[in-house]
Parts: structure tokens; C-alpha cells; sequence
């Protein structure tokens, strides 16, 4: 119970969110990220380190840029644990919970 508590503090920040919603379109680039949210860069590289370490985010090199990524089976997982703990039947399905 304590390690669901702990993602969802992690993901109760808009702006990791945001970064989220991001690279669910395609892998990016810390330059990329903070242009694209209007904050600096350092502001995403400690949201990033924050996600990374939580397993959500995935980094790779190539050549002198660092490319971040989803981990979607963390993800995943998460999206299950969220479903059990709500009760509204919604299933995390097209109706919403009320």
C-alpha cells in the first residue's frame, strides 16, 4: 500500500503530468520538454530524475542527446492499481467516475 501512496505523490504533480502526456506521443529530449511546457530546463531534468527513479520514464542516448521515454508497463500498473482502488464501476472505461 505504501509503495501506491508514494507513485501516486509522484504523479500528483501537474507539471510530471504534463511530461507524461508528452512522451506518450514520442520519445523527447529535455530541450524539447521545457519548450514545449515553457519551464527550464533544469526544472525538467529534476522532474525527470523524479519520474525516472519511480521506473516511470525510460532514458537512451544517441550520440550527445539524451532521448526519454514511457516505461508504459510501469504505467500499466499503475492505471491497475488506480482501477482497484476506485469503486464507481467505471473500470477506467468511457464513463466517468462521479
Amino acid at each position: 500500500m505504501k509503495e501506491a501512496a508514494e507513485l501516486f505523490k509522484i504523479l500528483s504533480v501537474d507539471k510530471r503530468i504534463e511530461i507524461i502526456e508528452l512522451l506518450k506521443k514520442e520519445p523527447m529530449s529535455v530541450n524539447a520538454m521545457a519548450e514545449a511546457l515553457g519551464v527550464t530546463q533544469s526544472a525538467v531534468s529534476q522532474h525527470l530524475r523524479v519520474l525516472k527513479s519511480a521506473g516511470l520514464v525510460r532514458d537512451e542516448r544517441q550520440g550527445y542527446w539524451i532521448y526519454y521515454s514511457l516505461n508504459r508497463e510501469a504505467l500499466e500498473s499503475c492505471r491497475q492499481r488506480l482501477n482497484r482502488v476506485c469503486t464507481c464501476g467505471c473500470g477506467g472505461g468511457e464513463k466517468k467516475c462521479q
